[in-house]
C-alpha cells in the first residue's frame, strides 16, 4: 500500500503523518496493499480550477477526489489491487474551516483526508442517509487513528513571510471582474448600434 504526498504550497506540512493517515483508513476499510492513492496540497487558484471544471461550481473548496479504478471496501480476505486515485486539498480553505469548527488545522486536514478518501471508496452524502453514514465512519476511521497513533500530530504552518493566497485569489477575481464589468478601452458598454 503506497500513500504519495505532494505539496505545492507555501503550507509547511509534515507528509508521514498524512501517509500513515492514508494507509490506515485504506487498511481499516480492507483495501488491498498493492494499491495506491496520491494526495496533493494545492493552492486556492489551481482548486478553484478543479472545482469549476468538474463540478461547475465556482471558487476553491477544501477537498475533492478523484477515483481512478472505482475500488471499494474489502469485504473478506480477495480485496481488488489497483490505484484508488487523487486526492486534492486546500491548506487555505482547511484552515478557515478550522477556525469556524473551534480546532486544528492539521486536524482538520486530516478528517478532509478521510473523508476523500470515503468518497474514493464509493461513499457520498447526496441523502441524510448516505451523509449520516460517512461522517459517523470518517469520524470513527479518524478518532481510532488519532488514539493508536504515539505522539502528538505536527500543526501544519504557514512559512514566513508567505502570501495569503486565498486573499490574492479572491483578489485576482474581483479585479477581474471589475475589468470584464468596465469593457475592452474605448466600448460604450451594452449600447446598440441605434443607440450610438
Amino acid at each position: 500500500m503506497s500513500v504519495e504526498v505532494g505539496n505545492e504550497t507555501n503550507w509547511s506540512i509534515d507528509p508521514k503523518q498524512f501517509s500513515d493517515l492514508g494507509v490506515w483508513v485504506m487498511d481499516q476499510m480492507k483495501v488491498s496493499t498493492q494499491s495506491d492513492l496520491t494526495l496533493t496540497f494545492v493552492d486556492p487558484a489551481p482548486i478553484a480550477t478543479l472545482h469549476e471544471k468538474w463540478m461547475n461550481l465556482e471558487g476553491p473548496t477544501d477537498v475533492m477526489s478523484f477515483p481512478m479504478d472505482e475500488l471499494r471496501p474489502g469485504t473478506g480476505s480477495v480485496t481488488p489491487a489497483g490505484i484508488l486515485g487523487d486526492i486534492v486539498i486546500c491548506p487555505d480553505v482547511a484552515v478557515q474551516q478550522a477556525a469556524a469548527a473551534g480546532h486544528s488545522a492539521v486536524e482538520e486536514i486530516m478528517l478532509l483526508t478521510t473523508h476523500g478518501i470515503l468518497h474514493l471508496l464509493g461513499f457520498d452524502h447526496a441523502s441524510p442517509e448516505q451523509e449520516h453514514q460517512m461522517f459517523m465512519l470518517q469520524r470513527q476511521l479518524l478518532l481510532t487513528f488519532l488514539a493508536q497513533r504515539p505522539g502528538n500530530l505536527e500543526e501544519i504552518r504557514l512559512e514566513p513571510g508567505s502570501v495569503d493566497m486565498l486573499a490574492r485569489y479572491y483578489a485576482d477575481m474581483a479585479a477581474q471582474k471589475a475589468r470584464d464589468d468596465k469593457g475592452p478601452a474605448g466600448s460604450h458598454g451594452n449600447e446598440s448600434e441605434a443607440e450610438r
